[in-house]
């Protein structure tokens, strides 16, 4: 699998911190998370596969190796910055496995040309356009709930 290059994965983050995050659309969130083993915030920014009323839903294309993933698993309280604005408290949740496929199955449906793009780019095995998806794609690829906390 393919990595995208941290400078270019960190860029957007100082935009979300000056409330500016809305020249990235809703397609794009940034989640502010705590490190599991050093207690820091950390900061991600994230693509989202789905909106669903207040919850966001984002994908971890590099799976369990993504240090972010790791951190909310261990501590799902989070900070969710998306679009104009300061971010929000939310609580970040890894999907089951077959809920985490169906929500996959229905993303590469209403957007076959970024999951081409994706798959391509990022050389995610199995995540294509036609066909059944893999069984194991939402373990290899865990899908996150982040739902604000009211």
């Amino acid at each position: 699998m393919r990595k995208i290059p941290r400078v270019i994965a960190r860029a957007p983050i100082p935009m979300f911190r000056l409330g500016l995050g809305g020249l990235l659309s809703k397609r794009f969130v940034m989640l502010e998370h705590r490190g599991r083993k050093s207690g820091l915030i950390r900061e991600v920014v994230l693509e989202t596969i789905w909106i669903d009323g207040d919850d966001v839903y984002v994908i971890s294309g590099y799976g369990w190796a993504s240090q972010w993933l790791r951190n909310v698993e261990a501590d799902p309280r989070v900070r969710m910055w998306s679009g104009w604005g300061t971010g929000v408290s939310a609580i970040a949740r890894v999907l089951d496995p077959v809920a985490g496929r169906e929500v996959l199955d229905d993303y590469r449906k209403r957007h076959p040309g970024t999951v081409r793009t994706l798959a391509k780019g990022l050389g995610i095995e199995g995540f294509t356009v036609d066909g059944p998806l893999p069984e194991d794609i939402a373990e290899r690829m865990p899908l996150v709930r982040i739902r604000p906390r009211r």
